[in-house]
């Protein structure tokens, strides 16, 4: 596994932070938390959430790169997601925020939102070679607060010796329709069908969401006739034994140990598994999530962002400007979004990763068909429809209630 998987899981922690005042922070390794208050005019602080890459590390190695073009000394500390979000709140509160901010891209409408990122327009970070839908999780208010260092998302592994012996041609899956008829298919050859994650937290709803927007649901009702179709299919899926009822209680990672056994045909996990993918000792493949009449599906975006906190010395923005662009040249964010596994976030770093890496060619396209969980102008709403939606999975997949009451239930408790 590499170093960068288990961060990649969207956890109820990072939302919880999001849905609470902050009270308290925990510690971040790394050099000391300072921010610009304690900086002098040659240094600028930088805060991430990569606090595995210690010094001398290419992370590190670019901040300094970046800070040596640029003029002043970087400053930088590694926190956990969580503790991140938290930390960032506290120190705006104290006026003391660093100068550039790296945050996990659901965190951003709600910084934004509390007063704590300047703008696009204020900072000129220029974003106009983004991909649109991987910016959109940037935005709030019809303002952009930062650029994506880079993507990761969903789809389906496939384990290609499980589909040979039970007949199945990964061509003729297209829809809903032929996916359930292939694991039936599946099932009927002694085999597994597909696993996923159903768990009770964040990351429940981050896998239950492409099947849920590739119905045409929206957030804003969860109810919908769509809703519930998405929510039936899963709950058809356990009822007839094509997936286990273990993924109540999985997780991502728990998941992904399932499929490793080699005897599941689907696996739905993220691009953070393409590393253990390749040392999983049986041919695999990846297909982008079905909607439900075809297409992909739209499934929800991982990745940072790179912003500019508010300061009150706003001098400071022609600097941070400079590092925030140099972390995200053409050449930088090939090399990061490697490193991170992500897919990059523009077209052009986008074809230079095809060229080394073709089997990126299906997560590409996934990335390109991907969604901010708190796009459609959502922001600080997000968690709490998140927190009612993973409730409806769990309580219609117990068989403690039908799909359309579980969710009826769901859109209740929002409103």
């Amino acid at each position: 596994m590499n170093s960068f998987s288990g961060r990649h899981r969207p956890t109820a922690a990072v939302l919880l932070s999001l849905a609470v005042a902050v009270t308290a922070t925990a510690c971040g390794s790394g050099s000391g938390g300072s921010g610009t208050n304690a900086a002098d005019k040659g240094t600028y602080s930088v805060w991430d959430p990569y606090p595995q890459f210690a010094k001398g590390s290419a992370w590190t190695n670019l901040l300094d790169k970046c800070g040596t073009a640029a003029g002043v000394k970087i400053k930088r500390t590694g926190f956990d997601t969580s503790d991140l979000a938290n930390k960032s709140l506290l120190a705006a509160q104290q006026g003391n925020s660093p100068d550039l901010l790296i945050v996990d891209n659901p965190v951003v409408s709600t910084l934004a939102e509390a007063g704590v990122l300047t703008t696009t327009d204020d900072n000129k970070l220029d974003t106009s070679k983004v991909d649109p839908n991987l910016l959109a999780a940037g935005q709030s208010g019809g303002k952009t607060y930062g650029t994506p260092i880079g993507a990761n998302t969903l789809a389906l592994y496939y384990n290609k010796a499980v589909l040979k012996k039970a007949g199945v041609d990964i061509a003729s899956v297209k829809d809903w329709t032929s996916l359930t008829a292939a694991l039936e298919k599946i099932k009927g050859a002694g085999k597994k069908g597909i696993t996923f994650s159903a768990i009770g937290t964040e990351e429940g709803s981050f896998q239950f969401l492409p099947w849920y927007w590739g119905s045409g649901a929206k957030l804003t009702a969860l109810d919908s006739d769509q809703a519930v179709s998405a929510l039936s299919l899963w709950k058809t899926w356990l009822d007839k034994d094509y997936a286990p009822n273990s993924v109540l209680n999985n997780t991502q990672t728990t998941s992904w140990q399932e499929f490793a056994t080699g005897d599941y045909a689907f696996a739905e996990n993220g691009t953070w598994q393409l590393a253990n993918a390749k040392k999983a000792g049986f041919d695999y493949g990846v297909l982008p999530i079905p909607g439900a009449s075809g297409g992909s599906a739209a499934a929800p975006t991982g990745g940072e962002f790179v912003t500019l906190p508010v300061q009150s010395d706003t001098g400071r923005y022609t600097t941070s400007q400079k590092l925030a662009t140099c972390l995200t040249s053409t050449q930088n964010l090939y090399d990061t979004d490697t490193t991170l596994s992500y897919v990059a976030p523009t077209a052009e770093v986008q074809d230079k990763q095809l060229a080394a890496e073709p089997e990126l060619k299906p997560w590409i396209a996934a990335v390109k068909a991907a969604k901010g969980r708190t796009s459609d102008d959502l922001g600080t709403k997000y968690p709490k429809i998140s927190e009612q939606l993973w409730k409806a999975v769990q309580t219609a997949l117990s068989g403690s209630k039908s799909p359309k009451d579980a969710l009826a239930d769901a859109q209740s408790a929002v409103k």
